[in-house]
């Protein structure tokens, strides 16, 4: 069965919640956007690409940086409205230089920083 991006739920802004999660070890990396047309790129050319809602802009996740996301699967959700990207990532995830942009934990109302930066 063929996969057409036109299925997914985008929201009102023509999005659709995309979580990076690394392939090998389930680790979730980051949480960025996706219009219709970023979904193709993705799927096309296996480098995840993004939608910069600051920007107005596609972004290829590593173009600038390095840091870069090689598409190993995409999964949809049952609502058809978040997606996963599965993804060998090459370099840290997140902007701040840490592997995953989730490295703030908060337990008991105490917030702890999981990780430093890589570089």
């Amino acid at each position: 069965m063929s996969f057409d991006p036109a299925t997914l739920t985008y929201n009102e802004a023509g999005l659709v919640p995309v979580i990076a999660q690394d392939a090998r070890s389930h680790e979730v990396l980051m949480m960025a956007w996706m219009n219709q047309e970023a979904v193709e790129r993705t799927l096309s050319s296996k480098r995840v690409t993004y939608w910069s809602r600051s920007r107005q802009a596609f972004w290829v996740k590593g173009e600038t940086s390095g840091n870069v996301q090689e598409l190993v699967d995409f999964r949809v959700d049952c609502d058809r409205d978040c997606v996963v990207a599965l993804v060998n990532q090459t370099g840290p995830a997140c902007h701040t230089g840490r592997r995953t942009c989730f490295y703030t934990s908060v337990v008991d109302g105490t917030e702890t920083e999981l990780m430093a930066p890589e570089s």
